[in-house]
């Protein structure tokens, strides 16, 4: 985005997910054998998330980075040639990896059991909000229901930026823009509206700044478990709504 200088406000990722965490959601979204992951395919993908991170101006922890040369190594190591007797079985480069990986799952997964049990305060102070209709007829169908990761949040959002025409994206001075006030116009919108889809919400505002401050904003948001975003099937229309009912 060639207006990123203009953007003053960063949001540190690993809040929400890590570099295993992008590993495990490129090796979902592909459909990849855990066991058996092409390097080559995953380190393309993975260099590509990070352009659109620093895109974006969000603040990479060092862990990504500190990934990336991993990847880099794994691959290179990968397409040396395999000698004809070798002396001694070597390792997959792949192995440590693919260890860190299952244990970053099997983690994860623990993570979210517990999560899911009731908590007393929960339970006394605030009731968790309806989910939205379109979420409702999608559980009764027996269609999968999953929290959406920043990841997809952020390819969803790139791919809406880059069908919108330029045409359309107006330039305009928005000096005192805040924050603030985008988040507090979207939970308000929410209160009206009880779900809105991201796409319709990045997609009403016209200029650049005010689309990429409105995914900020989300994901301030979703990092204040103030709202949740939800797809009702795989990679299908993500939805927003309140994390409680109000």
């Amino acid at each position: 985005m060639d207006n990123e200088q203009s953007i003053n406000y960063a949001i540190k990722l690993d809040i929400f997910e890590g570099p295993l965490d992008l590993l495990l959601y490129l090796i979902k979204k592909n459909e990849i054998d855990i066991y058996n992951i092409p390097v080559a395919l995953v380190t393309e993908q993975y260099l590509q998330y990070l352009k659109m991170i620093k895109a974006l101006n969000l603040d990479l922890a060092g862990e990504y980075l500190v990934m990336a040369s991993t990847l880099i190594h794994i691959k290179s190591r990968m397409l040396l040639p395999v000698p004809e007797e070798p002396e001694a079985e070597e390792e997959d480069p792949r192995a440590e990896l693919v260890r860190q990986l299952i244990e970053h799952k099997t983690f994860k997964e623990a993570a979210v059991n517990l999560g899911e049990r009731p908590l007393l305060e929960r339970d006394v102070f605030t009731r968790a909000a309806l989910l939205p209709e379109e979420v409702e007829k999608s559980t009764a169908d027996e269609e999968e229901l999953m929290e959406v990761s920043v990841f997809e949040l952020i390819e969803a959002f790139h791919r809406i930026v880059s069908q919108i025409d330029k045409k359309e994206l107006m330039e305009i001075d928005l000096e005192k823009l805040s924050l603030t006030d985008i988040i507090n116009e979207i939970m308000e919108q929410l209160s009206l509206a009880r779900n809105l889809t991201f796409d319709d919400l990045l997609r009403e505002r016209k200029d650049r700044r005010r689309i990429i401050y409105t995914f900020l904003a989300l994901l301030e948001l979703i990092k204040l478990r103030m709202i949740k975003a939800y797809q009702t099937s795989v990679f299908g229309v993500i939805r927003i709504f309140p994390a409680v009912e109000s």
